[in-house]
């Protein structure tokens, strides 16, 4: 047990911030395939960014006492964000358009997935070092 919570609440809390994250990654990546097609994943892009920013943001929020780690953790950074950022995809998709011989397009994705999602969680550790104490 962790502050009092029980193992069986924490997995609770895995399951609930995993449907929710599964589910809301499903939902980006339709609408980013209406908008935007096929052609590059923008999908697993939008969702990286946005999962870094929020994981920034939850760990500066912890690191600062803002909120308890167990909890908030648990739900939203090892359920939610565990299913809802797509590094697997990221990973896959990077590897079919090196099939595809869509070098340039490849190199950009992996390029902006790691850029932009590692500039990502540091604004959400910016944002909260940033709150008044």
């Amino acid at each position: 047990m962790t502050s009092g919570i029980s193992n069986f609440a924490l997995y609770a809390f895995v399951a609930l911030g995993g449907a929710c994250g599964a589910s809301l990654r499903f939902y980006i990546s339709q609408i980013m395939l209406n908008w935007l097609g096929k052609g590059f994943p923008f999908a697993t892009l939008a969702v990286n960014i946005s999962g870094s920013l929020i994981m920034g943001f939850l760990y500066g929020l912890i690191e600062q006492g803002i909120l308890e780690v167990s909890i908030y953790r648990t739900l939203i950074g090892i359920g939610f964000l565990g299913a809802f950022t797509t590094f697997s995809t990221f990973s896959l998709d990077s590897l079919l358009l090196i099939q595809q011989g869509e070098m340039l397009k490849a190199m950009i994705n992996i390029l902006l997935n790691v850029g932009l999602c590692i500039f990502a969680a540091a604004i959400g550790m910016f944002i909260v070092t940033s709150f008044p104490k």
